[in-house]
């Protein structure tokens, strides 16, 4: 029998960190942001899509998805965060599907797919939340605080718009009163990392 579990965070929570644990520690991991690059690779029909609905501005010289410049609008705006989920979410969250068939029939113990909008699908009943069945629910968890500072190091962006970044998911505690299961990331990686031990001989158990 395969374990399976939905993992999702908010941006700067550490939930790339905690898939890194989950991988050494034997499980398949299946992002739901990897394929969405899959997906909007240059020459591919959802990028196209999203230039027709965003403009030749999204896309860089080479034909790519300039994400920096489609980070610019979504983030800003709530309708535009909606149409691109429209046009992504079904193709990525078949693929999704397809893979974790795959390693079902591979007979894998435990696969985690990491969902950023996972708790965002749960709340409306859409996305990866209503077509996929999850045994467990692991929300990746650190204070809005550290959040906005591992942004500010990591993307190099100021201060105002890593705030408009993390307000504009739903918000960490409230993505953790609807998982099964916390992981405080908060701490140092040898605490994160013994939460993560612990969730998974609980799950294999």
């Amino acid at each position: 029998m395969t374990f399976v579990i939905g993992l999702s965070g908010g941006i700067g929570s550490g939930k790339s960190t905690v898939d890194a644990m989950l991988e050494k520690l034997g499980a398949v991991l299946i992002d739901a942001d990897s394929i969405v690059h899959e997906v909007q690779a240059p020459g591919s029909p959802v990028l196209s899509e999203i230039a027709a609905a965003f403009g030749s501005g999204v896309i860089d010289a080479d034909g790519a998805l300039d994400r920096a410049a489609l980070g610019d609008v979504i983030f800003r705006d709530p309708e535009a965060r909606e149409k691109l989920g429209s046009i992504v979410h079904p193709p990525v969250i078949g693929e999704m599907v397809r893979r974790l068939y795959e390693a079902r029939q591979a007979g894998e113990k435990l696969v985690v797919l990491d969902i950023p909008l996972l708790f965002e699908g749960k709340k409306t009943g859409t996305g990866a939340a209503a077509v996929i069945r999850f045994d467990a629910t692991v929300a990746v968890w650190a204070p809005e605080e550290l959040q906005i500072e591992r942004q500010i190091s990591r993307n190099g962006y100021d201060r105002e718009e890593a705030e408009r970044r993390v307000r504009a998911q739903l918000s960490l505690d409230e993505k953790c009163d609807m998982a099964d299961h916390v992981i405080d990331n908060s701490g140092s990686l040898e605490d994160t990392e013994r939460q993560v031990q612990a969730l998974v001989e609980q799950f294999l158990a």
